[in-house]
């Protein structure tokens, strides 16, 4: 191996935006299921997740860390998984991908591992990320004043928490106007909100109080981008959409998470804005034996100091691991074929993986010790 390929593969990873692993059993069916990620639905009856980029990886990646032969059939896989606790295969899979602090979005939290349950199977550490869209939710049930409610849940929720998420690609997408409503618009709204019920914020008054809210605050703030399940609309995800509300942002830091397939368009954005980072997490796991080309895709405009890794793991804890084993990977045959034909050093190579694996997110959230 080369002085960089070992490197990569014992660097040390924050994954800076991750939810929690499965913490009970479950049938094969959700197990597939939770290799697909658009699909709202099961799967059809003739479908099968392990035949996708992402189940193939699976069976090459995680079949050895079960004890299987790389590349070990679909069914050979899936008894000997069953011959594990969840526990204990999130033991096996966090502990394998080498990371040592993970920032948990806890916005969607049923069935899985919370911010402590995750640093415990993982033997790291773990922060909280919060999710506007869930503050939202609970100022709609507190009594009196949305606005008061909503910042002050806020400001107790983020006091040991990393960073703060948004979910707006969900909820209508970016196009449209993203300034900051006035207080008589919130207030109308939230009434309205709440006669309604006050669940599954889509109101996008409400919606643009929660971002300023959020810039104001100034901790990270994270954006789903792109890729996800059917209920985004995809189009309206384009992260050029922001530029507007990224020209309001001021120094508050802006992470564009996934992006595929708007990663040449986010990496525009982070070499445009001092204050925008980007991430392709999620996207290399689903991509699989194609994330090399994705990798590569991601160091094209961004500046080097603007990147940063993560996973998006949820669900099967094969998931956590994967975007660390596809992420190594990956970037060792991008930066491998720079050094092998002179366009970079292996020192500068080093640099740049150390720099998108840990201290890039560590500067942004403040985790350096």
């Amino acid at each position: 191996m080369s002085e960089l390929a070992r490197h990569i593969a014992d660097v040390p990873l924050i994954d800076q935006h991750v939810h929690g692993c499965w913490v009970a059993a479950g049938e094969r069916a959700r197990f597939e299921n939770g290799l697909n990620e658009a699909n709202t639905e099961p799967l059809a009856a003739f479908d099968s997740g392990f035949d996708s980029q992402l189940g193939f990886a699976v069976r090459a990646h995680c079949a050895p860390l079960l004890g299987l032969a790389k590349h070990a059939g679909a069914d050979e896989y899936w008894a000997r998984r069953c011959q594990f606790s969840e526990p204990e295969l999130a033991r096996v899979f966090l502990r394998a991908a080498g990371v040592t602090d993970w920032l948990v979005d806890t916005g969607y939290a049923e069935g899985v591992a919370d911010v402590h349950q995750l640093a415990d199977v993982s033997a790291g550490c773990a922060h909280e990320v919060v999710r506007l869209e869930q503050v939202a939710e609970q100022a709609a049930q507190a009594p009196g004043d949305y606005a008061s409610a909503f910042e002050e849940i806020l400001r107790r929720r983020t006091a040991t928490a990393v960073g703060t998420k948004s979910i707006l690609a969900y909820r209508g997408g970016f196009a449209g106007d993203l300034t900051e409503p006035s207080a008589a618009d919130v207030s109308d709204a939230a009434a309205r909100w709440r006669d309604g019920g006050g669940t599954r914020l889509s109101d996008r008054v409400l919606l643009r109080f929660g971002l300023h809210q959020a810039l104001r605050l100034g901790k990270p703030l994270q954006f789903h981008v792109g890729f996800g399940d059917r209920d985004c609309d995809l189009h309206r995800t384009n992260p050029l959409y922001l530029l507007d509300f990224l020209r309001q942002s001021g120094n508050t830091p802006i992470v564009l998470l996934h992006c595929y397939p708007y990663e040449r368009e986010a990496g525009y954005l982070a070499q445009a804005f001092n204050n925008v980072y980007l991430d392709g997490g999620l996207s290399i796991n689903y991509l699989g034996a194609r994330a090399p080309a994705f990798i590569a895709r991601l160091l094209e405009l961004a500046p080097f100091r603007k990147i940063v890794y993560s996973s998006d793991g949820f669900g099967p804890p094969e998931l956590h691991f994967l975007g660390a084993a596809l992420w190594r990977n990956g970037i060792r045959q991008i930066l491998g074929a720079f050094v092998a034909d002179g366009d970079w050093s292996e020192a500068d190579a080093v640099r740049v993986v150390d720099l998108i694996a840990y201290r890039n997110a560590a500067r942004i959230y403040h985790l350096e010790a």
